[in-house]
């Protein structure tokens, strides 16, 4: 038999919730809000700081930037979330593409052994140059088909001169999926790095034929897009010129705005003061 509350019970009255229940609840909370912060993180948005200053003075060592991961399209996690193991990732490209001009993070496209870290190493670089663009650098002047490319108003400063670099560069085509790259043994070694990046091995046998995967070829077909990219501070910026073009798959973002900045110097009378590290000028700038 159900034993009733002695007394009267006032209607509306609000019963008391038991503690575990309400546990029950703040966990589910929980839960809720690291997939959400998971899934953002994973395709919308994601937060890195500038540790060089390759890119001064648009972006300055110690910015912490958001990066804009659905800027050229949706694309499904390089990495299993939390690890840095490898996985295949498929782009949906539903949005725009990636423009001149834009500053790019991406994953490192070079050899692992060459930077430091384990785990995936990420860059921040501005494109200057499109799949099919032909690239030409000659006396710190960026030409890009033909055309000279001026540098960004806020790239460093040398005497109140913007610089480039004074190395010579190309011209180069920046490859394009669909085009077609002839392989003779003259040029093949030129390629060999570009055919490796591709997931392919390159060989030239003791006839001087060029071999891709063992079997010989006279022309590669480009399988994915590239793109060409410098340092807004190109003096002191490894970028494409050094280890080559990006490939699609490799670019997270576009970078959007400084959410926060922090001058990692410290002072010469050896003191550090946190709001006087604090460059509140750059909190909310856009990227340009």
């Amino acid at each position: 038999m159900q034993h009733l509350p002695k007394g009267p019970v006032e209607a509306g009255t609000p019963h008391r919730i038991p503690h575990w229940i309400r546990l029950t609840a703040s966990a589910k909370a929980l839960f809720v809000t690291i997939v959400v912060a998971l899934i953002l993180k994973t395709f919308v948005v994601e937060a890195f700081r500038i540790p060089s200053g390759s890119m001064e003075n648009t972006l300055l060592v110690g910015d912490f930037l958001l990066v804009n991961k659905l800027a050229y399209g949706l694309k499904t996690p390089r990495y299993i979330p939390m690890t840095t193991k490898a996985i295949p990732s498929v782009a949906v490209p539903v949005f725009s593409s990636v423009h001149r001009g834009d500053v790019l993070v991406f994953e490192y496209p070079g050899k692992r052994a060459e930077v430091d870290g384990a785990g995936p190493v990420y860059f921040i670089k501005r494109c200057v140059g499109l799949p099919g663009d032909t690239i030409a650098i000659r006396a710190g002047q960026v030409r890009i088909n033909g055309r000279e490319v001026l540098l960004p108003t806020k790239a460093k400063l040398i005497d109140g001169v913007r610089y480039a670099s004074a190395t010579d560069y190309g011209p180069t085509i920046v490859p394009r999926k669909g085009d077609r790259i002839p392989l003779i043994p003259a040029t093949a070694g030129l390629w060999k790095e570009f055919l490796e990046r591709e997931h392919h091995l390159v060989e030239i046998n003791a006839e001087g034929r060029v071999l891709i995967d063992g079997v010989e070829q006279f022309e590669y077909l480009v399988e994915r897009n590239y793109y060409f990219v410098l340092g807004d501070n190109r003096s002191n910026s490894l970028d494409s010129r050094v280890w080559g073009f990006v490939p699609e798959e490799a670019i997270i973002g576009e970078a959007l705005f400084v959410y926060w900045s922090w001058n990692p110097e410290i002072p010469e009378d050896g003191t550090r003061s946190t709001a006087g590290n604090i460059r509140w000028d750059r909190i909310g700038m856009l990227i340009r």
